[in-house]
């Protein structure tokens, strides 16, 4: 009898700890997507001689409220600002020049913007510039 009793108090135990009376982790509510800025040029890590002119070429998208302005900046300083003539665009465009300067890494860095203030997440490369020797004159 107790051998019986044992085994249905181990069954009982058994049965209990296998419950599984977890609710459901609630659902998060959807985050829109950000606007996003790539630099179609240059590529990261280019390699330019001081002195010489860089084409930088930048290309925002935002399919919910459109782009409104980009930043471009050089080592976190300002460079230059564009902005669509409509007020926003989805697709909008900045070509600019910089003329290289500083020997070594520079960061260059763009943020898009809605019209509403919201970012892009910063899009970061790095280009170096290197000493024009005679050679290169």
């Amino acid at each position: 009898m107790r051998l019986l009793l044992s085994v249905c108090i181990a069954i009982l135990i058994l049965g209990v700890s296998g419950c599984n009376l977890t609710a459901p982790a609630p659902t998060p509510f959807p985050t829109p997507d950000l606007p996003q800025v790539t630099f179609l040029a240059p590529e990261n890590r280019t390699r330019i001689f001081e002195g010489s002119t860089l084409v930088i070429d930048l290309v925002a998208q935002d399919d919910t409220a459109g782009i409104a302005r980009i930043e471009f900046l050089i080592d976190e300083i300002l460079m230059q600002e564009g902005a669509p003539e409509s007020g926003n665009e989805p697709i909008f465009r900045v070509t600019t020049e910089w003329q290289a300067q500083g020997i070594g890494n520079h960061t260059l860095s763009a943020v898009a913007y809605r019209p509403d203030g919201t970012p892009s997440d910063r899009t970061i490369i790095v280009v170096e510039v290197v000493p024009r020797t005679d050679d290169e004159g």
